[in-house]
């Protein structure tokens, strides 16, 4: 994986949000722009949450929000692949990404 990504040279991925609309009841899009070994897309995150506010055990309130979105990976650069014996290829074109997060406050 990290010959893959080139972690060497690209160590991080990141997103900046450019926008978030109400998408229903406990539903957000969040637009923004998504960089993978120094490309940037446009990508929309479809955001649940976020949970009620809730205590932990130590006495801080916390929320949580999951947010998934989909991707061609070669749109990034991420082009390597293999054939398989059997036919077909080793690794597919689609990728989905999931973030579950959790936030407390300060």
């Amino acid at each position: 994986m990290c010959q893959f990504l080139h972690v060497e040279k690209f160590p991080t991925l990141s997103f900046k949000s450019t926008d978030i609309k109400v998408a229903g009841d406990g539903e957000l899009k969040v637009q923004g722009d998504l960089t993978i070994r120094g490309v940037t897309r446009k990508v929309t995150f479809a955001v649940e949450g976020p949970t009620p506010p809730t205590k932990d055990p130590w006495g801080n309130t916390r929320i949580a929000v999951s947010a998934t979105t989909n991707i061609n990976r070669k749109d990034f650069g991420l082009t390597w692949n293999a054939a398989l014996e059997t036919g077909g290829i080793l690794v597919g074109d689609e990728v989905i990404i999931t973030l579950d997060v959790e936030f407390i406050r300060a």
